[in-house]
Protein backbone atom coordinates (compact mmCIF):
# COMPACT_ATOMS: atom_id res chain seq x y z
CA UNK A 1 0.00 0.00 0.00
CA UNK A 2 1.42 3.73 -0.93
CA UNK A 3 1.30 6.45 1.59
CA UNK A 4 -1.23 7.87 -0.19
CA UNK A 5 -3.43 4.86 -0.04
CA UNK A 6 -3.12 4.89 3.46
CA UNK A 7 -3.59 8.62 4.16
CA UNK A 8 -6.76 8.38 2.32
CA UNK A 9 -8.18 5.51 4.33
CA UNK A 10 -7.40 7.36 7.98
CA UNK A 11 -10.56 9.30 8.37
CA UNK A 12 -12.65 5.74 7.58
CA UNK A 13 -10.52 3.69 9.99
CA UNK A 14 -11.20 6.40 12.62
CA UNK A 15 -14.94 6.37 11.85
CA UNK A 16 -14.51 2.39 11.95
CA UNK A 17 -15.82 2.31 7.81
CA UNK A 18 -13.11 -0.15 6.72
CA UNK A 19 -13.51 -3.41 5.47
CA UNK A 20 -11.29 -5.99 6.82
CA UNK A 21 -9.12 -6.36 3.77
CA UNK A 22 -8.63 -2.54 4.01
CA UNK A 23 -7.90 -3.23 7.24
CA UNK A 24 -5.75 -5.15 6.99
CA UNK A 25 -3.38 -3.19 4.79
CA UNK A 26 -3.84 -0.10 6.45
CA UNK A 27 -2.61 -1.31 9.76
CA UNK A 28 0.29 -2.88 7.85
CA UNK A 29 1.09 0.18 6.53
CA UNK A 30 1.08 2.99 9.16
CA UNK A 31 2.74 0.28 11.69
CA UNK A 32 5.31 0.22 9.30
CA UNK A 33 5.84 3.62 8.08
CA UNK A 34 6.66 6.58 10.29
CA UNK A 35 4.50 9.40 8.01
CA UNK A 36 1.49 7.62 7.99
CA UNK A 37 1.71 7.22 11.62
CA UNK A 38 2.41 10.61 12.33
CA UNK A 39 -0.74 12.02 10.11
CA UNK A 40 -2.92 9.07 11.83
CA UNK A 41 -2.07 10.79 15.15
CA UNK A 42 -2.82 14.14 13.96
CA UNK A 43 -5.81 12.77 12.68
CA UNK A 44 -6.41 10.73 15.99
CA UNK A 45 -5.97 13.79 18.15
CA UNK A 46 -8.56 16.09 16.52
CA UNK A 47 -11.18 13.78 16.39
CA UNK A 48 -10.37 12.31 19.97
CA UNK A 49 -10.26 16.12 21.06
CA UNK A 50 -13.70 16.94 19.20
CA UNK A 51 -15.57 14.23 20.74
CA UNK A 52 -14.44 14.81 24.38
CA UNK A 53 -14.97 18.48 24.00
CA UNK A 54 -18.34 17.26 22.87
CA UNK A 55 -19.38 15.02 25.21
CA UNK A 56 -17.09 16.68 28.21
CA UNK A 57 -15.55 13.60 29.08
CA UNK A 58 -12.22 11.82 28.58
CA UNK A 59 -9.35 10.43 29.54
CA UNK A 60 -6.96 13.26 27.80
CA UNK A 61 -4.76 10.40 27.16
CA UNK A 62 -5.06 10.35 23.34
CA UNK A 63 -2.37 8.60 22.24
CA UNK A 64 -3.27 5.92 24.37
CA UNK A 65 -6.78 6.00 22.96
CA UNK A 66 -5.06 5.74 19.55
CA UNK A 67 -3.06 2.84 20.93
CA UNK A 68 -5.76 1.22 22.35
CA UNK A 69 -7.51 1.40 18.70
CA UNK A 70 -4.79 -0.16 17.14
CA UNK A 71 -4.80 -2.72 19.10
CA UNK A 72 -8.46 -3.29 19.77
CA UNK A 73 -8.02 -3.29 15.41
CA UNK A 74 -5.21 -6.14 15.54
CA UNK A 75 -7.17 -8.29 18.03
CA UNK A 76 -10.05 -7.90 15.14
CA UNK A 77 -8.37 -8.79 12.51
CA UNK A 78 -6.33 -12.06 14.52
CA UNK A 79 -10.36 -12.97 15.14
CA UNK A 80 -11.35 -12.52 11.48
CA UNK A 81 -8.36 -14.68 10.19
CA UNK A 82 -9.23 -17.81 13.06
CA UNK A 83 -12.68 -18.10 11.99
CA UNK A 84 -12.13 -17.58 8.52
CA UNK A 85 -9.16 -21.05 8.72
CA UNK A 86 -12.02 -22.41 11.06
CA UNK A 87 -14.51 -22.06 8.10
CA UNK A 88 -12.17 -23.64 5.97
CA UNK A 89 -11.70 -26.47 8.52
CA UNK A 90 -14.83 -27.12 8.85
CA UNK A 91 -15.67 -27.13 5.07
CA UNK A 92 -12.59 -29.28 4.59
CA UNK A 93 -14.19 -32.10 6.78
CA UNK A 94 -17.36 -31.47 5.71
CA UNK A 95 -16.01 -32.45 2.01
CA UNK A 96 -13.41 -35.78 3.85
CA UNK A 97 -16.73 -36.94 5.22
CA UNK A 98 -18.93 -37.39 2.20
CA UNK A 99 -16.36 -38.83 0.15
CA UNK A 100 -15.39 -41.33 3.13
CA UNK A 101 -19.75 -41.39 3.48
CA UNK A 102 -19.32 -42.33 -0.55
CA UNK A 103 -17.03 -44.81 -0.33
CA UNK A 104 -17.90 -46.81 2.35
CA UNK A 105 -21.29 -46.73 0.55
CA UNK A 106 -19.80 -48.01 -2.43
CA UNK A 107 -17.83 -50.68 -0.82
CA UNK A 108 -20.78 -51.71 0.78
CA UNK A 109 -22.70 -52.30 -2.38
CA UNK A 110 -19.92 -54.49 -4.04
CA UNK A 111 -19.73 -56.54 -0.97
CA UNK A 112 -23.49 -57.71 -1.43
CA UNK A 113 -22.75 -57.65 -5.41
CA UNK A 114 -25.18 -54.42 -6.08
CA UNK A 115 -22.77 -53.35 -8.77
Amino acid sequence: MLCKEAQRLIVPYIKEELTDEELEKFLGHVNSCPDCMEELEIYFMVEAGIRQLDSETGSYDINGALTSALEQSGQWLRVVRLVKIVKYAVSALSVAAFLITVFLQYRIWLQKGWL
